[in-house]
């Protein structure tokens, strides 16, 4: 009888939520047959069968959170050919060994002892307690470390097998927010007070998060208190390059602005190579990629996702528009690989089909920077060679980066550069 386990599905992932479990009890499945979707704090994944057999037992139900490396099947892989499981009856022991060795005998302290360990270490053991409910592989003597220091140890990202926290990794993590001055992050900050009791004054409703919120909320803080943002505004004449989206658009695909700020913005990376770098705290160094990958925020019913468009700079804008809907749609049915959401260099959020005129991104840590996008609208502008005004088509741009690299004098180069683009898309390297 196999024991099913919830396998490693990833870096660092330790836990997760069942979606729905595609099977049940007495069903013959076949080895790769997908026996249940996990929800993690990144994406759903299938969980396959590692073999054929017959689902005998389960131990779990839809909504139920489970650790990587839990039962949660039993699969009878002996009933598809008709052989019942071999039992071995235990071996009957001598009466002459059953009488060798005493019973070991239950360890009874003293009062005394009892006594001064019940009384010198009740607040160590709840805390013990707390941190054990956050599923956190780390040994007692690293978690004893993580309080003195004044780290929250399930923010530690563990260097160890399936992501088990060392004492390295605490300092490690300890240095990087000296180094980077990042006040609070990771660190355990002060609880903070209770909500008022809402119910006094009307009727409530409570809802768990799921998982891609909770994430979205644990990185969106760390990224917030790591960073020193600074947001530079701009807008961008579309006129020209809206005549060229219009050409190139096909009833099978037609085409947004997206692919092609996301063309420019991989050339602006090649142009600007601190907008394409991430800053190592722990080492004093700046790492400089050289490889343009870009994420693109989705709107899903679970929360915000940003799948990577790899080697934008190698593909034309209809090559990259087919890329990004399809991350999308696979983002909205909840098929977003874990590789997907990972291996970016800058990102894209674009808000302009819902309107809004400017907004703050927040910088998706690693990257040092972020392009927003609102709604374009027609907007007089001054020509002075004709000496009047008239009217053009302006898309407003937000574009937050990290202060410890980039100057605004930096920020403000950078974005006049991808309005410029914009407004002379025949300067744009069209092709991969």
């Amino acid at each position: 009888m196999l024991e099913f386990k919830i396998p490693v599905v990833g870096e660092n992932i330790k836990s997760g939520t069942i979606v729905s479990i595609a099977v049940s009890q007495g069903d013959t499945v076949k080895k790769n047959q997908d026996l249940l979707e996990l929800e993690t704090d990144k994406a759903s994944l299938p969980i396959p069968s590692p073999t054929d057999g017959v689902i005998k037992k389960i131990l779990v139900k839809a909504g139920d959170e489970v650790k990587i490396g839990q039962i949660i099947m039993h699969i009878d892989e002996a009933a598809l050919s008709g052989i019942s499981p071999k039992t071995t009856a235990p071996a009957k022991k001598s009466p002459k060994e059953e009488t060798k060795k005493p019973a070991a005998q239950p360890k009874v302290e003293s009062p005394r002892a009892t006594a001064s360990v019940t009384a010198t270490t009740p607040r160590v053991a709840k805390q013990e307690v707390l941190e054990a409910f956050k599923n956190v592989a780390a040994a007692p003597s690293v978690r004893r470390l993580s309080r003195e220091l004044g780290i929250d140890v399930s923010k530690v990202p563990g260097s160890g097998p399936g992501g088990r926290v060392s004492k390295d990794d605490v300092k490690a993590y300890t240095k990087q927010i000296v180094t980077s001055g990042a006040s609070g992050v990771g660190v355990a900050a002060p609880s903070q007070p209770p909500l008022p009791d809402f119910s006094k004054f009307g009727n409530i409703k409570r809802e768990a998060m799921n998982n891609v919120r909770k994430k979205t909320s644990s990185r969106l803080s760390h990224a917030w208190n790591a960073i020193p943002h600074v947001t530079q505004f701009d807008k961008a004449d579309l006129t020209e390059i809206e005549k060229l989206r219009k050409k190139l658009s096909t009833d099978k695909l037609k085409l947004t602005i997206t692919p092609f700020l996301l063309k420019i913005m991989a050339q602006a990376l090649k142009e600007f190579p601190k907008f394409n770098a991430s800053i190592d705290s722990v080492n004093n160094e700046i790492v400089y990629k050289e490889f343009y990958n870009l994420g693109v925020a989705v709107e899903t019913d679970r929360g915000l996702l940003v799948p990577v468009i790899r080697d934008v700079n190698k593909k034309n804008v209809l090559e990259i528009a087919q890329e990004v809907n399809a991350a999308a749609e696979r983002a909205r049915n909840r098929k977003t690989s874990l590789e997907e959401l990972s291996g970016g260099c800058m990102a894209l959020t674009n808000l302009g089909g819902i309107g809004g005129t400017a907004f703050t991104p927040i910088v998706n840590w690693p990257d040092v920077a972020i392009l927003g996008v609102s709604r374009g609208s027609m907007e007089p502008v001054y020509n002075k060679e004709k000496g009047q005004f008239e009217p053009r088509l302006l898309l407003p741009l937000s574009l937050s980066y990290d202060h410890r690299l980039i100057d605004g004098a930096d920020g403000a180069r950078f974005l006049r550069w991808i309005c410029k683009m914009i407004e002379q898309p025949d300067l744009m390297e069209m092709e991969g």
